[in-house]
C-alpha cells in the first residue's frame, strides 16, 4: 500500500464531512517558562571524576534519595567529603523543599567554605536561585554532573546504594524513628565500619 502526501485542507474537509475529532495535545506552558527562566543555572562539571581526593574537606558530594517506609516516602540529602569518605552533613524530611537542601549545607558548620567544591547532579534544588546564591554566599565552588550521567556522582550514589543494603529503615513507623536509626547508621559509617 502506498500512501500518498494529501493537502492539510483536505484533510480538514474529509474530517468535517465524517465527523471526526483529533485531540492534540497542548505545550507544557511550565516546561516552556522552565526554558525561558534562566534563574535555574547549570554549572560546569569542575570535578570531571578525580574521585581520589587527598585533602580532606576540600571537595564534596551531593545528592538527594528517597527512603520507603510505612507506604510513604522520606527524603534524605547528604554531603559527603571525596577525600575521607565522611559524610559531613545529612537532612531528612517527608516533603522534597528547598530547606532540604539548604539545611543539609548550613548542618556542614565548617570553620571557612570558602573554594570548597560542592559537586551535585542537575536536580531542581542544585538549579534553584536559592541554592544557588546560598553556595556563592558561602565562597563555594558548584560543579555539577552531566545531564543524565550517574557515574560523574559516584560516591554518593555508592554510599545511598551501601545506606539501603545496610539500613532496616522499612520497618521504620514514624519519621523520627527513621531519623533516629539513620543517625546510627552515620555513626557507624563515619566512625565504626572498616
Amino acid at each position: 500500500m502506498r500512501l500518498e502526501a494529501m493537502n492539510h485542507k483536505k484533510i480538514q474537509r474529509i474530517m468535517r464531512k465524517y465527523n471526526l475529532i483529533t485531540r492534540v495535545r497542548r505545550r507544557n506552558p511550565y516546561k516552556a517558562m522552565m526554558k525561558k527562566n534562566l534563574e535555574h543555572r547549570i554549572f560546569t562539571n569542575k570535578l570531571q571524576r578525580e574521585f581520589h581526593q587527598v585533602v580532606p574537606f576540600k571537595v564534596f558530594c551531593t545528592d538527594i534519595t528517597y527512603i520507603p517506609f510505612q507506604n510513604k516516602f522520606a527524603y534524605l540529602s547528604v554531603i559527603k567529603d571525596i577525600a575521607s569518605g565522611e559524610v559531613v552533613a545529612w537532612n531528612l524530611s517527608l516533603y522534597l523543599e528547598m530547606i532540604l537542601v539548604t539545611g543539609t549545607i548550613r548542618n556542614m558548620r565548617l570553620d571557612s567554605y570558602e573554594d570548597i567544591m560542592i559537586h551535585s547532579d542537575q536536580g531542581f534544588h542544585y538549579t534553584n536561585p536559592t541554592y544557588i546564591e546560598l553556595v556563592k554566599e558561602l565562597k563555594m565552588i558548584q560543579s555539577m554532573s552531566a545531564k543524565g550521567k550517574c557515574i560523574d556522582n559516584a560516591p554518593i550514589e555508592s554510599f545511598f546504594g551501601h545506606l539501603k543494603d545496610e539500613l532496616d529503615y522499612k520497618l521504620c513507623e514514624s519519621l523520627e524513628q527513621l531519623r533516629l536509626k539513620i543517625e546510627e547508621y552515620m555513626q557507624y559509617y563515619n566512625y565504626e565500619r572498616k
